[in-house]
């Protein structure tokens, strides 16, 4: 350390302008030497980060001084956080996947990073050195799941120790750089009150769900991506008698039950020799088997929908599932579609006749321009008139107001 600083006892403090500090190739050399030096000294991580932090900054301050530039306090103390991010973290990303306000995190490349706070997408001064700085944080996040990240597998679907969801695409599929996408794992999830509170449902809306989940109403909730139909889902999951037991199936865990009773079941994706897949269809067909009282599939996207409405019209009433539609009879259509996808070869008629005795409501959810989510429609699956599914509205957003011959009113006080 000594014979550093000797190098430049003598010379005179040039202030480095503030916006060099930007700059990525000062950062990646700055990076590269600091943690060459930390790695000279293993002991150092087994410390506490406090200790760390405080040896980080010295190791920054001589990196300056043996150049002869002088950097301000609060400059030196971000780089060096930066470096401690680096060494024990996810670099820039740590600050953001602290911040319990932040939603979803997307990258669009090392210069690009954008959050979603209050379902509002904006921009963050965050930044990655280069495309490498970007891929070596992505390895370590999935270095303890034992996923693949290469030019061989450019895609990755993964959930995080702490329950968030990662996507990731690289070139040569990703044009621009490395593009991450990270759902963030709620710590409290959000309530039915909470809900309410925020004008996403009415209280008699939201009194009339909870009963249909009492009475084992079989419920598919629609709407894109980011409308929250996974946190109306959990939501009305907690309704489910405690001593009912409940079987998932998910891509990546997110659901967060309330039942005390509830097995866990994940798809897994193909090795790196392409072998060893489970698919959701093979995860509901298995779920059958484990004396399930009711199945909750959080997203029909395929093949798997078929089982899934087998096992609402074979006694498994109280079922659940979501699916990405632009509205309820839309969320139909795309169910008549995975059933095709599954290799059906009845009528249409036949089709129409395994969905309308499967479901009891259809709940669209959407998010407005303002990131605002509301239960925007209820539809009842009333029957079959001349082989189409018929619907009857029970809610609409812009009434806000229930209909009153849904079947439950009277169980229910102040309907509408």
């Amino acid at each position: 350390m000594g014979a550093w600083r000797s190098l430049t006892r003598h010379k005179p403090m040039a202030a480095r302008p503030l916006e060099d500090l930007a700059d990525g190739a000062l950062k990646a050399a700055l990076h590269r030497e600091v943690i060459e030096r930390l790695e000279d000294d293993e002991a150092l991580f087994g410390d506490e980060p406090s200790a760390m932090l405080v040896r980080i900054e010295s190791l920054v301050r001589d990196y300056f001084d043996q150049r002869g530039e002088a950097v301000p306090v609060e400059a030196l103390e971000a780089l060096a956080r930066e470096v401690l991010d680096e060494v024990t973290g996810y670099g820039p990303l740590q600050p953001l996947l602290q911040d319990d306000d932040i939603t979803d995190i997307l990258i669009n490349g090392p210069q690009q990073i954008l959050v979603e706070r209050e379902g509002r997408l904006a921009r963050v001064e965050e930044r990655f050195i280069n495309d490498a700085h970007v891929l070596r944080v992505v390895r370590r996040m999935l270095a303890p799941l034992g996923r693949r990240l290469d030019e061989s597998s450019p895609m990755v679907d993964a959930r995080l120790p702490d329950g968030s969801r990662v996507n990731v695409v690289i070139p040569p599929l990703a044009l621009d750089g490395p593009c991450v996408s990270i759902r963030k794992f709620r710590r409290e999830a959000l309530t039915a009150e909470d809900l309410v509170a925020g004008g996403a449902v009415t209280e008699p809306l939201m009194r009339m769900l909870r009963t249909a989940v009492a009475e084992r109403r079989n419920i598919l909730i629609s709407g894109a991506t980011g409308a929250g139909k996974t946190t109306l889902l959990n939501i009305l999951s907690r309704d489910i008698p405690s001593h009912e037991r409940v079987v998932t199936i998910e891509d990546a865990a997110e659901l967060q039950l309330g039942n005390s009773h509830v097995v866990r079941l994940e798809t897994r994706p193909p090795n790196s020799e392409g072998e060893g897949e489970v698919g959701a269809r093979q995860l509901v067909r298995n779920a059958l088997r484990m004396r399930p009282d009711r199945v909750i599939l959080g997203e029909s996207r395929g093949d798997e929908a078929l089982d899934m409405l087998q096992a609402m019209n074979t006694g498994h009433l109280g079922s659940m599932s979501t699916v990405h539609a632009n509205s309820a009879r839309d969320a139909l259509v795309r169910l008549q579609m995975m059933i095709r996808l599954a290799g059906f070869q009845g009528s249409d008629g036949l089709v129409n006749q395994i969905i309308a005795t499967a479901l009891d409501l259809v709940v669209h959810v959407t998010r407005d321009d303002r990131g605002h989510r509301h239960v925007v429609e209820v539809q009842r699956i009333t029957g079959l008139a001349e082989g189409r599914i018929e619907l009857g509205l029970l809610y609409r957003h812009s009434d806000r107001r229930l209909a009153r011959d849904f079947g439950w009113e009277k169980r229910i006080e102040g309907a509408a």
